[in-house]
């Protein structure tokens, strides 16, 4: 009995191809979408996901901003850690990390640049549950200058010789160890916040580059990433609450606070985050629109499957008389609905697979299909099962239910029930693709936004050169050097500026340095108020343009330092200075000296227009960490920048021959931080042009079977003297009152969606009523344009041809 509901189904199929292929296409491409989403989500959901990894919570700082405690710091002070573990019996372990922002690698003749890497402490491998491959996980880290790799990393420095006992150096900071290999490490997923290519001896950090201050224990070296190992039967929450009301360090301002290791990726943008991490509403986001694409596939399903019952109406009648039940015509139905989705799902598979590049492109990520990620698409895949075989039951259960005796007399005609769930299915449609259509134009204005915006500084055509030095130089000598290099640069005729400094706008939190505590002109002392601070030399400023609002630029003298700061007009008002006049030569107080305030800048955007602007103060001093170099305006159109480069390049070679050599595009590393925004965008793009294409389908199908039912009506309407233009009025108005309906809908649901989503921007276009309209223009554009064609034929149709039996 079922092979011949099989036979059935393909021959039905077979027979009626536009409505095959019109539903085939629709599901194929829904389907296929949604598994492409869907594997993104699942790897987004998956970081720093292992073995007890639900028992890890990493440690971090709060701090107290008027009445309200808010998110400061995601690194912690180096004795938090034993702290806490020494005063609750709910943590069994804890670790440390000291990441680094670059370490250079030295092994024979081999100069190797990670900055994938940090100092851990011994219990590393305690609270990680990655597998080591060679070495004993309770000692590779233990004894200072033990270093451990990645396996790949391993490869790349050693080659295939075995690289344990094997010593190499390693250069941070101006500083030298020599470093002994104690394990190999299997590599470390991508999925992880904090990317591991090498793990250096926390006890190295004493003999290394700390400071005489930094070497202790102490509250004030806040620059690690604490981790903490829970008793799995313990309660979390109370533990937070313990965290949060404890008060170590004596400090009413601050307090510290723990988070789940694994909800650090979406959940978590706090200042000084190991890396830029994902975020939970772009997830959310994307996941409405997998459902949403996959959910227009199958209302179009349903929506021409009830239509096309009609022409089957006598069938069915047929089939009752020959004494066929219910339940027999459900499952026929059925098996034509999962013959159909089964096809559209192989397809689906094969889209998805032929797709994968193309998606990790948008995307930014390497996402790949493999027997794991088939394990996490099980309830996925059940979901479209179920979501197959309820699509199937309606048209299944309406088509069985037609009296016999009416099909036979061609007396079946669409219920007012039936008609108004198919009106109510098609504006459903029409709804989900004017909300996707207002998303994609509201997301495309903010980060053109964003790229137009000014940010207060020029950074085009300047690159910041840099790299590590490979001997034990001291700082007055390297200092000396570069200001010989710069002096030499200064002389080729394509560069305009120089300047030497800590950090630039774009480079986030790497290289800038922070404090709380600032005693005012006024004679007041903010403890709470965080400050961020960099140094730079008298050029900076005239080189990235930026603006001053009064006072001068640090004055040059021998040392190349001074006691004079200049602050950014949000640090003024922080001071309650609202004239930049009065804050001249007026005296602030912090890092327990007194600096004189010799300039005040305008705000500049340090961080990018994803967060609001902060209090900035910018220290004299002769940074040998970037030199700024920018270029000529006509660099481009004559020398070009890789010739220009190259011979910086050479006379870097020439002055600094023990120091390793980069270079940084500013203007490129600032767009940089708007990578996943744009690769959002792209993606939501994407999949908005399919669903619309899925809907257009939908019509395309449902007003060809439409004007079929109506031709007699038509041919009628024409030999009564309906002109062309009526009878597309006529054909045309249901539709455009559907598209008025959802439009109306759509509004609110549009606009409480996107502002919810530019919400995470500091700086942020508004919602322009223009966008409204447009994306309503645009859903009646393609709602007429797919329908108008099908009409079109049917009301130039000769009204002979189809009356001639009547």
């Amino acid at each position: 009995m079922y092979t011949l509901y099989f036979k059935i189904a393909i021959r039905y199929l077979l027979k009626n191809k536009l409505y095959s292929f019109i539903n085939i296409l629709g599901l194929a491409i829904g389907i296929a979408s949604f598994i492409l989403i869907m594997v993104y989500v699942n790897y987004e959901r998956s970081y720093d996901t292992f073995e007890g990894s639900e028992n890890v919570y990493r440690v971090y700082m709060d701090a107290l901003k008027g009445d309200v405690f808010e998110v400061s710091d995601a690194q912690t002070a180096n004795l938090i850690g034993p702290t806490l573990k020494q005063e609750f019996p709910e943590v069994i372990e804890q670790v440390r990390l000291y990441r680094f922002d670059k370490v250079t690698f030295k092994y024979e003749e081999k100069i190797i640049e990670e900055s994938k890497g940090a100092m851990a402490d011994e219990t590393y491998f305690e609270v990680f549950k990655y597998p080591l491959l060679k070495g004993d996980k309770q000692n590779v880290l233990k004894e200072p200058n033990t270093i451990v790799l990645t396996e790949s990393f391993a490869k790349k420095i050693f080659g295939t010789q075995n690289p344990i006992k094997n010593t190499l150096s390693g250069f941070y900071a101006g500083e030298e160890v020599l470093l002994t290999v104690t394990g190999v490490l299997k590599d470390i997923p991508e999925n992880t916040h904090m990317k591991t290519n090498f793990l250096i001896s926390l006890n190295t950090y004493a003999t290394w580059f700390a400071s005489d201050v930094e070497k202790e224990l102490n509250w004030g070296h806040c620059n690690f990433y604490t981790y903490l190992k829970i008793d799995k039967n313990a309660d979390k929450a109370l533990l937070k609450s313990k965290v949060i009301a404890s008060d170590f360090e004596d400090d009413e301002d601050e307090r510290y606070n723990i988070e789940p290791l694994e909800d650090i990726h979406l959940y978590s943008n706090k200042p000084y985050e190991a890396e830029t991490n994902g975020s939970i509403s772009r997830v959310k986001f994307l996941t409405a629109i997998a459902f949403i694409v996959l959910l227009l596939s199958w209302l179009n399903y349903i929506n021409l499957s009830t239509t096309k019952s009609l022409e089957r109406a006598k069938e069915v009648g047929v089939r009752k008389v020959a004494g066929a039940q219910r339940l027999q015509l459900i499952l026929q139905s059925l098996t034509e609905s999962i013959v159909l989705n089964g096809i559209a799902i192989v397809i689906a598979i094969i889209l998805t697979i032929s797709m994968l590049s193309l998606y990790n492109n948008i995307t930014g990520k390497e996402l790949v299909i493999q027997t794991s990620t088939i394990t996490q698409l099980l309830p996925i895949i059940g979901f479209i099962v179920v979501g197959v075989l309820l699509a199937g039951l309606y048209p299944a259960i309406l088509l069985s239910g037609y009296s016999p005796s009416k099909a036979l007399k061609g007396k079946i005609r669409t219920s007012a029930s039936g008609l108004n769930i198919r009106k109510g299915l098609i504006v459903l449609q029409f709804l989900a693709t004017i909300v996707l259509l207002i998303g994609t134009l509201v997301i495309t204005k903010q980060i053109d936004f964003m790229q137009k915006q000014p940010i207060g500084a020029e950074l085009n055509q300047t690159i910041s050169f840099h790299g590590e030095f490979l001997n034990n130089m001291t700082d007055s000598l390297a200092r000396r050097k570069c200001k010989i290099l710069e002096t030499e640069l200064q002389k080729f005729p394509f560069v305009y500026g120089t300047a030497r400094t800590q950090t630039y706008p774009g480079d986030g939190y790497d290289n800038l340095s922070s404090f709380i505590g600032m005693k005012y002109p006024n004679g007041t002392e903010d403890s709470k108020k965080i400050f961020y601070n960099y140094t730079a030399d008298s050029n900076y400023l005239d080189v990235l343009d930026i603006q001053f609002l009064a006072g001068n630029n640090f004055i040059n003298n021998p040392k190349g330092n001074s006691n004079t700061v200049i602050i950014n007009e949000a640090c003024m008002r922080e001071m309650e200075i609202f004239n930049p006049d009065d804050a001249i030569n007026k005296t602030v107080s912090f890092f327990g000296r007194e600096w004189v305030i010799s300039g005040v800048i305008e705000n500049y955007h340090h961080f990018g227009l994803k967060k609001g602007v902060h209090p900035m103060v910018i220290l004299h001093g002769n940074s040998s960490n970037n030199l700024l170099v920018k270029f000529d305006d006509t660099v481009a159109s004559t020398l070009g920048y890789n010739k220009a480069i190259t011979q910086i390049e050479e006379k870097w070679k020439q002055i600094l021959p023990q120091r390793t050599f980069g270079y940084t595009f500013l203007d490129k590393k600032f767009e940089a931080q708007y990578n996943d925004d744009k690769e959002f965008s792209a993606a939501f793009r994407m999949f908005t042009l399919l669903a619309i294409f899925i809907a257009a389908l939908g019509l395309f199908g449902l007003t060809s079977y439409t004007c079929v039912q109506r031709k007699k009506e038509i041919g009628i309407r024409k030999v009564n003297g309906a002109s062309i233009f009526k009878i597309l009025k006529l054909l045309n108005i249901d539709f455009i009152k559907w598209v008025g309906i959802a439009f109306i809908i759509a509004i609110p649901v549009a606009w409480y969606t996107m502002n919810s989503w530019l919400e995470n921007f500091a700086l942020k276009t508004n919602l322009s009523w223009w966008i409204f309209v447009l994306a309503g223009i645009m859903a009646l554009g393609i709602t007429l344009l797919t329908v108008s064609w099908q009409s079109f034929m049917a009301a130039n149709g000769n009204p002979v041809d189809v009356l001639r039996d009547e």
